[in-house]
């Protein structure tokens, strides 16, 4: 079975004190309406895992799914919705970066883009936080098939150009509704797991 397959709902949290202790993780991040449930639905084979709303801005905490063996994938809130009220945007900015800079268990970052709008502040300033810490970003530039492929090819080259000299950054073209990229995000996630499961074994 697929890593993504066997996914499960474990826990929602909007207190940075209430995370699980245990295990290590790889979180999903973007832009409201960027596609960001689409495609862990899309992953995981399930149309309702994650929720998908017509509504930007309604993941208003953080959300836990299990891959079993202490692995889990971190659904964090959607970002940049306007009509979002300041106060609930404040928290969303403040736990977002508090989590992404301090929380040791996470392994990676999944960074969820719209493809015909990549790169946008908001997914700048996420990287800027992101980046300091090492870790590795990878960026799924949703949304493709409603693109050309001459310009999926033009924005795909656009984005790794920019991303040029970083080796911790990768970048894919993905489509929820074409299930295009899912082998690519599967092979990088997996890796991801497995190198920190070779971390902690040499550290045993």
């Amino acid at each position: 079975m697929s890593l993504f397959r066997g996914l499960q709902f474990l826990t929602t949290v909007n207190d940075l004190r209430t995370l699980p202790q245990e295990g290590v993780e790889v979180a999903f991040a973007g832009r409201s309406n960027a596609g960001k449930s689409s495609a862990i639905n899309t992953l995981a084979n399930h149309t309702r895992l994650a929720f998908v709303s017509k509504t930007p801005g309604r993941t208003q905490h953080i959300n836990y799914f299990d891959f079993g063996a202490e692995r889990r994938l971190v659904d964090l809130p959607g970002y940049g919705y306007a009509e979002v009220p300041a106060a609930v945007r404040a928290h969303w900015e403040k736990l977002l970066g508090q989590y992404l800079v301090g929380r040791s268990n996470l392994i990676g970052l999944v960074l969820i883009m719209d493809a015909r709008r990549p790169l946008t502040e908001l997914d700048r300033r996420m990287l800027d936080w992101f980046l300091p810490t090492g870790k590795p970003v990878h960026c799924l530039l949703t949304k493709a098939d409603k693109l050309s492929r001459q310009e999926q090819t033009k924005i795909l080259r656009e984005v790794e150009k920019e991303f040029d000299g970083q080796p911790q950054l990768t970048v894919q073209l993905f489509s929820s509704l074409k299930k295009q990229g899912m082998e690519k995000v599967e092979e990088v996630v997996g890796a991801w797991f497995a190198a920190a499961a070779g971390d902690m074994t040499d550290g045993a």
